[in-house]
């Protein structure tokens, strides 16, 4: 699995002639790095002088942040399998019209797949941006930059993630699937950019 490779294994891995992983297991890893800076945060403002207020709201925070860790951190192999699937289908036979009929579907299918995977990496991915909020404004003042990376590196997710989506879409048949997909996108786009600019207007150094 490529969550199990060392840091240089799975760069090498990613720069060979390999197509997977790619940008979608990419924008997971962008994704799960800005939430462990959350936690890393939230761990340095625990304990700390100054902060006795806000340890309840980190503790909070540490927890949620590790949890979207570890599923951003399953989504690098499930972006991966879901490109995977799709040339698996493609090399399913094609001599009679049950194997075309077949084989169809499960395109179709296997697309689909390609495209949820990394939606649902953009849509959690713009969750982490309210968590990285939380622990710039009210987090150790030491470490307020690597909140602010947490932000950066959770907008590059949730935009890296969309354009996986999208390519995905163009070879989606079903009309009702994509539209629904595209309004979510575009809802992620209208507000993404925004809301890390705030963000970043914080951070006073």
């Amino acid at each position: 699995m490529l969550r199990d490779l060392t840091v240089k294994d799975f760069i090498d891995e990613t720069a060979s002639e390999s197509p997977a992983p790619g940008g979608g297991s990419i924008a997971a890893l962008s994704a799960a790095s800005a939430a462990a800076l959350i936690t890393m945060v939230a761990n340095l403002t625990l304990g700390k002088k100054g902060y006795e207020e806000v340890q309840g709201e980190m503790e909070e925070i540490k927890k949620i942040a590790g949890e979207y860790k570890d599923k951003f951190v399953n989504y690098i192999d499930e972006d991966s399998d879901a490109f995977n699937k799709i040339m698996a289908a493609f090399k399913m036979p094609k001599e009679t019209d049950e194997e075309k009929k077949a084989r169809t579907a499960a395109v179709q299918s296997a697309f689909k797949g390609a495209a949820t995977v990394p939606l649902n990496v953009a849509k959690d991915a713009f969750k982490l941006l309210d968590l990285a909020k939380v622990v710039i404004e009210k987090g150790n003042q030491n470490a307020v930059t690597d909140g602010a990376v947490a932000a950066m590196s959770s907008r590059t997710a949730v935009l890296s993630a969309l354009y996986n989506v999208k390519i995905n879409l163009g070879s989606i048949k079903d009309e009702e699937f994509v539209n629904e997909a595209k309004k979510e996108m575009e809802e992620l786009e209208s507000k993404v950019n925004e809301i890390e600019q705030s963000l970043l207007s914080k951070v006073v150094l």
